[in-house]
């Protein structure tokens, strides 16, 4: 079963924080169906809209957790797609 949800990402890091990030987005295109991106001084913010199954999801906020610049939060629906 798929999953819809958002997960939230804060990036206090430099330019090498950002490159490993991007590298992990795009591990996991496959469950991204929509991202904003927010510009600010000193911190930026990220959105993300995903999809996918539950472990899936929770792999991609698992490595993005592990970076010590990124602040990350997820919220799942508990609402089911069928495949």
């Amino acid at each position: 079963m798929k999953r819809i949800g958002v997960v939230g990402i804060v990036v206090k890091g430099g330019r090498s924080v950002v490159v490993e990030m991007q590298k992990t987005l795009s591990d996991f295109s496959d469950i991204i169906v929509g991202r904003m991106g927010v510009p600010r001084e000193g911190v930026n913010t990220i959105a993300l809209i995903v999809e996918g199954a539950q472990e899936r999801i929770s792999a991609l906020t698992g490595r993005l957790g592990q970076f010590g610049d990124l602040c990350v939060k997820s919220a799942l629906t508990s609402f089911e797609l069928t495949e």
